[in-house]
């Protein structure tokens, strides 16, 4: 399994799959990984969620960060690292999902709106910040995080994002996108899905080479 900061530094784009059902994971899991990324969640509030983590942590396990989002309790903690998940993305900040996740040695990554949940994320022992939703957070909400928390700590921009909204926060100081319905609606064709991530990896890399962020 590779650490967070060397998943992000390969592609930094977190593949989430809400919706996503067990007997179609692998397949999307195959193109998406074929594409370049190394990060993918299963929110939990799709379809046998657990099943489908099980089933990519088994796959693809060695070579990319398979984990859950939408996880809001600290008994969904346990159920993803039972399911052989090792990565935890929350919607919000709450300071005992992040101590289970951290106790069970699984990467914490919650959502934040603000600096002061921004700063007791950091403090709970939180790898990196979801910023969310970012449809109604600026570029410049990013800056200013930036401006008060750990240089080297990721901050990660989830919702809305799109290929043509990328660049302002990466001006800003994100570290990678977090990528939902623009990349995974349910009942996309494959084909379409591989096309759509092909072309979203190779969005970021245009952009991370023409905006200087690693």
């Amino acid at each position: 399994m590779p650490k967070l900061a060397d998943a992000l530094a390969q592609c930094p784009l977190i593949a989430i799959l809400r919706g996503v059902e067990p007997e179609e994971v692998i397949e999307v899991g195959s193109v998406l990984l074929e594409a370049g990324y190394s990060i993918i969640e299963v929110p939990l509030n799709s379809p046998a969620p657990l099943e489908s983590i099980a089933l990519l942590a088994e796959r693809f396990g060695e070579d990319a960060l398979i984990g859950a989002g939408t996880v809001v309790t600290v008994a969904d903690v346990g159920r993803v690292a039972d399911a052989g998940g090792r990565l935890i993305v929350a919607p919000n900040c709450d300071a005992e999902v992040i101590a289970e996740a951290k106790r069970m040695g699984l990467v914490s990554v919650p959502g934040v709106a603000t600096p002061t949940e921004a700063i007791a994320a950091l403090a709970a022992g939180a790898d990196a910040l979801k910023l969310f939703p970012a449809e109604i957070l600026s570029s410049a909400a990013v800056k200013a995080l930036k401006s008060v928390l750990p240089t080297h700590l990721p901050l990660i921009v989830v919702g809305g994002i799109h290929a043509g909204n990328m660049g302002e926060y990466l001006d800003a100081g994100a570290s990678g996108f977090g990528i939902g319905s623009s990349l995974y609606p349910p009942d996309k064709p494959l084909a379409e899905i591989a096309r759509g991530a092909e072309a979203l990896v190779k969005s970021i890399r245009t952009s991370t080479n023409r905006h200087g962020n690693p």
